[in-house]
């Protein structure tokens, strides 16, 4: 089983590069939709390990415009977002295969921890070089992205033969 999991969380890193570069604004991409994925499938560590890898590639292909530290704390929140994620979809969802309240209320937190809470912890290093309305002009783009990557891990994870999605049921326990 360990086999299995470590060649999905290469494949998912795999998808975080594709998807790093697809950019928005700066270090801002598709590159945490694999990390939520990978949360689902495989659990709140794997998701975790995915999600911060994908952040560092995207900053990396970027060129870090934020800093190599800011850039190492989105990567330790990113993180943080994954396994939050994932915990709270299984407290929610009640080991059911699919469920939508799961991934509506785990996925509000999602963007919250991602969007306006990354950016309150950022804020002391942003402040001097964004100033507070560039901070704020980021909110909407940051919460939005982290809002498309949800959706469409979740709706990957909706399509996906019920014979995967049985395999990992056991994630929860």
């Amino acid at each position: 089983m360990k086999i299995r999991e470590i060649v999905l969380t290469a494949l998912f890193i795999a998808l975080s590069f594709i998807g790093a570069n697809i950019k928005v604004m700066g270090s801002i991409a598709f590159d945490s939709m694999p990390g939520f994925l990978g949360a689902l499938l495989l659990g709140p560590t794997y998701g975790a390990f995915i999600g911060a890898i994908g952040h560092l590639l995207t900053a990396l292909i970027s060129g870090f415009p934020l800093s190599f530290p800011v850039h190492v704390i989105i990567m330790i929140n990113m993180a943080a977002t994954m396994a939050v994620f994932r915990v709270v979809y299984c407290k929610v969802a009640n080991d059911n295969e699919f469920s939508l309240k799961g991934i509506i209320v785990s996925g509000i937190l999602g963007v919250a921890i991602n969007g306006p809470i990354s950016l309150l912890m950022l804020a002391p290093l942003l402040l001097p070089v964004m100033g507070l309305t560039g901070i704020i002009a980021y909110l909407p783009i940051v919460s939005g992205i982290a809002m498309i990557n949800i959706a469409l891990a979740s709706i990957v994870y909706k399509l996906l033969p019920d014979t995967i999605k049985k395999a990992r049921k056991n994630v929860c326990k």
